[in-house]
């Protein structure tokens, strides 16, 4: 019996779903389960069908793709293949093709869409997604500017978060000694869940506990070369959390 393969999109543009909806019936093997516009729509119907497939947009209009897969890391228990697939040119899905994806760009080629199929049949799929932390596990992910420049970065580039009040925005505090402010949106949620090395030990802090060295009279003392933050005070909320989790790495 020809397998068939449980699929979901995911889709800020209703006519790109409807366009690829299309696209997809001519794989008979291919049946779409559910669609959705937004990351936290596309996070509950993704739980609810156990899509075999996965068809995600880089950019939503609350949270990147990325951040589904991220947000998805403990919670995947079947075999799942993702496919980005984004308006950016190819340069930037060249990038993101580091992260060990499959991408297609808008509008969507049948041609490349046929190469993707094909891969998808041929390869063993129970051997693959399955876990998406496994997959998600040393792999660069994707940030936001406040501009909306896209920017790829490894959880061993960055040494903590830090929230400017004044601005309503994060940043990321870099190994090269500059900060990388992030889009407004972004919530300390969605960068805890980039990586399990992320924790957050104040309502304006994360940190990244490999850095780590000590913590003295609540402050946080790290690693070369944020060795001489002074701000990253553990408050009360958040001490236990960080000790079980420094305990658990």
């Amino acid at each position: 019996m020809e397998q068939i393969f449980r699929t979901v999109i995911v889709d800020d543009e209703e006519s790109a779903i409807d366009n690829l909806s299309f696209e997809l019936q001519r794989y008979s093997y291919v049946s779409v389960e559910g669609t959705a516009r937004t990351g936290s729509l596309g996070l509950k119907v993704i739980e609810k069908t156990k899509p075999d497939l996965l068809f995600l947009d880089v950019e939503l209009p609350d949270m990147t793709g990325m951040d589904v897969l991220a947000r998805l890391r403990d919670r995947i228990t079947w075999n799942m293949r993702v496919v980005f697939y984004t308006a950016y040119n190819k340069y930037v899905i060249d990038a993101l093709r580091s992260a060990a994806f499959d991408f297609l760009q808008k509008p969507v080629d049948s041609s490349e869409l046929q190469m993707v199929m094909s891969r998808l049949c041929e390869q063993n799929v129970k051997s693959d997604v399955g876990n998406v932390a496994a997959l998600l596990k040393d792999r660069p992910f994707m940030v936001m500017t406040p501009t909306g420049d896209l920017r790829f970065l490894r959880a061993s580039e960055i040494g903590y978060f830090r929230y400017l009040s004044n601005r309503k925005i994060w940043e990321a505090a870099l190994t090269d000694g500059t900060f990388l402010a992030l889009r407004r949106s972004t919530t300390a949620e969605q960068l805890c869940a980039y990586d399990s090395v992320f924790i957050q030990i104040h309502q304006s802090y994360i940190i990244n506990m490999h850095y780590l060295i000590m913590v003295q009279d609540n402050r946080c003392i790290m690693y070369p070369p944020f060795n001489a933050a002074e701000e990253l005070l553990i408050s009360r909320k958040y001490k236990k959390i960080m000790i079980e989790r420094f305990y658990q790495l």
